[in-house]
């Protein structure tokens, strides 16, 4: 009878052995395949904010500006400045963004010689005398307002009819965007 009970006793140990080491085994698998795909993820987002693909929220500045036909050479410039993902983060950012004709108004070589290497600091400035951090909409904007920029100092806001202008140059249109707004102008805001 000592016999059988460790008999039973053995065969019990033995099924429960392999019992754990199958556990074992299938939780190995498990942690490994977790491991590759949060590899893979962080692999992808290793860009920064602006490498994110996201298809289900709304766009962010950068996303929003590379889309737009009129803003190729500001897009141009941001990425020449570095600060694609400055303004891929949450922010909330406002964006005073010139058009492609507004650059066009620049004396001839301005645009070139900005996006030469040596020239990242000046571009970041000008850049940078854009931007606003937080969100500013026209419609809360008072005349002779003036908001100080992330580079450059303060910009001025006027409101004429039912315009609204930044340093004399008018909004044209303002676009809201995952990360805050942006507003079309038609010239390049220069430091004073």
């Amino acid at each position: 009878m000592v016999n059988n009970q460790v008999s039973i006793i053995m065969k019990n140990s033995i099924k429960t052995l392999l019992l754990a080491s199958l556990l074992v085994v299938i939780g190995c698998k498990q942690n490994e395949a977790a491991t590759t795909e949060a590899t893979a993820t962080t692999e992808k987002q290793a860009g920064g904010q602006e490498s994110v693909v996201d298809e289900t929220s709304v766009p962010n500045i950068v996303q929003t500006a590379v889309a737009s036909k009129d803003h190729t050479t500001l897009v141009t410039a941001v990425k020449a400045a570095g600060l694609v993902t400055s303004l891929s983060n949450a922010g909330p950012f406002t964006v005073f963004a010139p058009t492609n004709a507004a650059f066009d108004k620049l004396p001839a070589g301005t645009v070139e010689g900005l996006l030469k290497p040596e020239k990242k600091g000046d571009l970041e400035n000008i850049l940078g005398y854009h931007t606003y951090v937080g969100t500013l909409k026209t419609d809360y904007m008072q005349d002779g307002q003036e908001f100080d920029m992330v580079f450059g100092g303060k910009v001025k806001i006027t409101k004429k009819d039912d315009k609204t202008y930044v340093n004399e140059s008018e909004i044209v249109a303002s676009i809201e965007t995952g990360n805050g707004i942006i507003h079309v102008i038609g010239d390049v805001l220069l430091p004073k």
